[in-house]
């Protein structure tokens, strides 16, 4: 009978050198876990933003409020640039409001008994600005247009209030250039938020600049050719005593209700964040 015996690598190596005399290459050893190294992936920059100031731009054609805008991202993370779009909303339930400020808000959210179901959020612009590159942690300009037209919800809003500031709410969203070597794209979180309160007077601030003492209307053509034309007719020197006039002529009895028409009907609800 014959006799077999198992032999590793390395003993039938050595037998093979002994038999032929010539030298046989070893298997390479075994790679260990150790031994292995993969290059780190960046992760995402972890944006933040915190709005820390605004003002009026008295140098604007037209009224404008610049927000003071701070974006974090991790200290690690070079960001290239930033495409940033900004909603801002109006969050009237998050402040109290006097008599004659709840009077002036009656045509936007009806009479103060409703407001548990009709003091819903306004919206008030929506820009766009591009970040220039930083790493860790930059301060931009929020430019803002701004309109005095009091077909607009948000103006009404901010006519009405006396003093205090008013509750806002800047929703972020965008596209990320980032990356050490070369870059990369990564979007803007759609819950990255940030909340600011505006001082009343930052507002009436910008107001003054553009119009001082004065209030703007904005009326149809066939309505300011009826207005001319009455103007004219009684030889009146300004708009103002043009108005005054028509004011002081008018019927003291309150106007029949119109159809379809409700106080705190003329703001619809905003629940979500609208498409760029």
């Amino acid at each position: 009978m014959t006799e077999t015996t198992a032999t590793t690598p390395t003993t039938a190596t050595s037998a093979v050198t002994a038999a032929t005399g010539t030298a046989v290459p070893a298997a390479p050893a075994a790679t260990t876990a150790a031994s292995v190294t993969t290059a780190a992936t960046p992760g995402p920059a972890n944006l933040t933003f915190t709005c820390t100031g605004v003002r009026a731009d008295a140098y604007a054609a037209g009224p404008t409020l610049v927000f003071r805008l701070r974006v974090t991202a991790d200290p690690d993370t070079r960001v290239h640039a930033l495409a940033l779009r900004c909603q801002l909303r109006i969050e009237p339930a998050r402040r109290r409001y006097g008599p004659a400020e709840a009077e002036g808000l009656a045509d936007l959210f009806g009479e103060r008994s409703r407001w548990g179901t009709t003091l819903q959020p306004v919206q008030f612009a929506q820009v766009a600005v591009m970040v220039p590159s930083f790493t860790g942690e930059t301060e931009t300009d929020l430019v803002v247009p701004c309109s005095y037209d009091m077909d607009i919800a948000a103006s009404r809003y901010f006519s009405a209030l006396e003093a205090g500031e008013v509750p806002l709410l800047m929703l972020f969203s965008g596209t990320a250039f980032t990356g050490a070597g070369g870059f990369r794209v990564e979007p803007v979180p759609w819950d990255r938020e940030a909340s600011y309160r505006m001082p009343v007077a930052v507002w009436r601030e910008m107001v003054e600049q553009h119009f001082p003492g004065c209030g703007w209307l904005r009326l149809p053509r066939d309505t300011m050719a009826e207005l001319l034309a009455f103007r004219s007719r009684h030889a009146l020197a300004s708009w103002e005593a043009t108005v005054r006039a028509l004011l002081d002529a008018a019927d003291t009895a309150k106007p029949p209700p119109v159809a379809g028409l409700r106080l705190g009907g003329a703001v619809p609800g905003v629940t979500g964040r609208t498409a760029p």
